[in-house]
């Protein structure tokens, strides 16, 4: 019998950027996240990626070329691909923010 459980428990956490970190699971051509942000995570650029998620606990504030909205525990959101979506996340001092993606790869 196949194993449906993503266990992230005992994953690993990946570390790409300061304030960033992650747990994946990837099968066929779908992708699970788990992402926590703090508050040295800073985006350099817009991100113009399309994201599906949801707020498992904390606050995330996203910046949509200029207008702020607040994503809170409990919430889900899905953020288009494209420039007229860009966006860059932040998470307000001495907070985290903890969301599982769901991607393609």
């Amino acid at each position: 019998m196949e194993n449906y459980l993503i266990d992230f428990e005992n994953m690993e956490w990946e570390m790409p950027a300061p304030g960033f970190r992650y747990k994946a699971y990837t099968r066929g051509n779908h992708k699970v996240r788990l992402v926590e942000f703090t508050e040295e995570f800073v985006e350099a650029d817009w991100c113009t990626k399309g994201h599906i998620g949801y707020i498992l606990e904390g606050n995330l504030l996203i910046d949509f070329n200029g207008r702020l909205s607040t994503f809170r525990e409990g919430d889900g959101f899905f953020i288009p691909e494209g420039e007229e979506s860009k966006h860059k996340g932040k998470v307000v001092k001495g907070e985290k923010a903890l969301i599982v993606l769901f991607e393609k790869v």
